[in-house]
């Protein structure tokens, strides 16, 4: 079903009720790195017919620990993503954490359609929300594991209200991540996703998840195998998109590893995942 706040970011149209794909590593790691899993996860999903967004940060600023890996920075990390949106011609994804780095990653990153995306846990801020808005580009915006669904329109509303007039609604979407149970579990509630639904298209990260924030002595550990189960259910109450982190070597990911998707996985997952689609929509 057609969202009324559809929205295209290159080959990808947001709330089309085509299922498409936002994936990649949780860290930019490496250039060549990150143009492998790029160049594999767009075989895998230009053979599956789903319209790809390539996904990495150049800034993990929520790590548990001030001894884990971050990213290489803004300024290598926009070249890199940068350089592989205009070699792949694919639409690129990463997170901004202030409001200083959203023009700064928005010029970095220059023709290449790009999507700015919010962390779960700065969802509220509005001074990020209206920076975010002020740059034009698409906007995926986490819902926060402390958010109740319904009050995420407040975070829509922040970005449409501050948009420029020239430039109209901004491209927004939201996801779902789990919600916190407790102490370093967290729990999707499905009912969830229609529910945001009615204010922006919906997208579901089925590997974020499944973390157990901070539960691995420093670090967050995963139980990566409810990825599918999740998703299935996910695609099944009806998401407009899918956000996957995909690793070629979970265990030596510098990030989120324990909760990422192994690139062998990729393929027959989404082939299940687009039967249940298709025949959901039918």
């Amino acid at each position: 079903m057609l969202h009324p706040s559809s929205f295209t970011l290159g080959n990808v149209t947001a709330g089309s009720g085509k299922l498409f794909l936002i994936a990649g590593p949780c860290v930019l790691e490496s250039e060549p790195h990150a143009r492998k899993l790029a160049d594999a996860i767009q075989r895998i999903a230009s053979d599956l017919g789903v319209p790809y967004i390539f996904k990495a940060s150049f800034d993990k600023a929520n790590r548990t620990s001030i001894r884990s890996f971050r990213g290489p920075g803004l300024t290598e990390g926009c070249r890199i993503l940068r350089a592989i949106g205009e070699a792949n011609q694919l639409p690129v994804l990463t997170d901004i954490h202030t409001p200083e780095q959203c023009p700064a990653v928005s010029e970095a990153l220059g023709p290449v359609d790009a999507m700015l995306q919010i962390p779960a846990f700065l969802c509220r801020q509005t001074d990020l929300l209206i920076a975010a808005a002020h740059t034009g580009r698409a906007i995926n915006v986490k819902k926060g594991q402390f958010v109740a669904p319904w009050d995420m329109r407040h975070a829509v509303e922040k970005i449409r209200d501050a948009s420029k007039p020239d430039i109209g609604n901004p491209r927004i979407s939201l996801t779902e991540r789990g919600a916190s149970f407790g102490y370093n579990n967290l729990v999707v509630d499905m009912r969830s996703l229609p529910i945001l639904r009615a204010f922006a298209p919906v997208i579901f990260d089925a590997t974020h998840s499944v973390q157990t924030p901070s539960a691995a002595n420093g670090i967050s550990g995963g139980q990566p195998e409810f990825i599918p189960v999740l998703a299935r259910a996910a695609v099944a109450a009806g998401i407009d998109g899918l956000f996957l982190e995909v690793h070629d070597n979970p265990a030596e990911a510098k990030s989120d590893g324990a909760n990422a998707l192994h690139l062998n996985l990729l393929k027959p997952t989404l082939e299940k995942l687009l039967a249940i689609h298709t025949a959901t929509h039918a």
